[in-house]
């Protein structure tokens, strides 16, 4: 901080009203939500080699390149683990302190649900989603679209009595808990 100078009045503190607090709060976490999903982007884009081994031959065309996918299950590696890392964070601090809702037998859910293959492309798309139906370009109804058409749907799906939590209610150390394999692990069974 600089240090005031002689002679001149020290500003005043900024004070902002309690009735813009809540409006200030949601810009702050909608801010920290971009960065972290530029965080992502970056260490994507940072990623110095195919997780798969495969490697395209060189391409003498000038065609451009199309994206690679960003759904999770077309990852592999180092960048699977990164973007379900970034996934546990936003189903921890975000999805479930706001929609988790009681765990019973008509409603499981499993604590270990990042080993239910199923359930991380679920929530993956899910919180694809929401970055995007989020974000101030989605506009006003963004929010109330990804409730409709993504949120919903997504929690019966996952949370149905036949869902992939079902055997995973009471406990999921059960000897029945499913657990499915991860992209790294279908790649070594092969």
């Amino acid at each position: 901080m600089s240090e005031p100078i002689a002679g001149l009045p020290e500003p005043e503190p900024i004070r902002i009203p309690d009735e813009d607090l809540d409006d200030l709060a949601s810009t702050l976490a909608r801010t920290i939500a971009e960065v972290r999903q530029h965080g992502v982007i970056l260490d994507r884009l940072g990623a110095d080699s195919d997780p798969l081994g495969y490697e395209e031959p060189e391409s003498t065309d000038a065609e451009p390149e199309s994206p690679a996918s960003v759904f999770i299950l077309a990852m592999g590696g180092a960048e699977y683990t990164a973007e379900l890392a970034a996934l546990a964070n936003w189903v921890t601090h975000v999805l479930l302190p706001t929609y988790g809702r009681e765990i019973s037998s008509t409603r499981p859910w499993c604590s270990r649900w990042h080993e239910h293959q199923e359930a991380v492309a679920r929530l993956h798309g899910l919180w694809l989603a929401w970055q995007q139906l989020t974000d101030a370009e989605a506009g006003l109804t963004g929010p109330a679209t990804w409730h409709r058409d993504h949120l919903d749907h997504t929690l019966l799906q996952l949370r149905a009595p036949d869902g992939p939590f079902a055997a995973c209610t009471t406990s999921p150390a059960r000897a029945n808990h499913r657990v499915l394999t991860t992209p790294d692990q279908l790649g070594t069974a092969a």
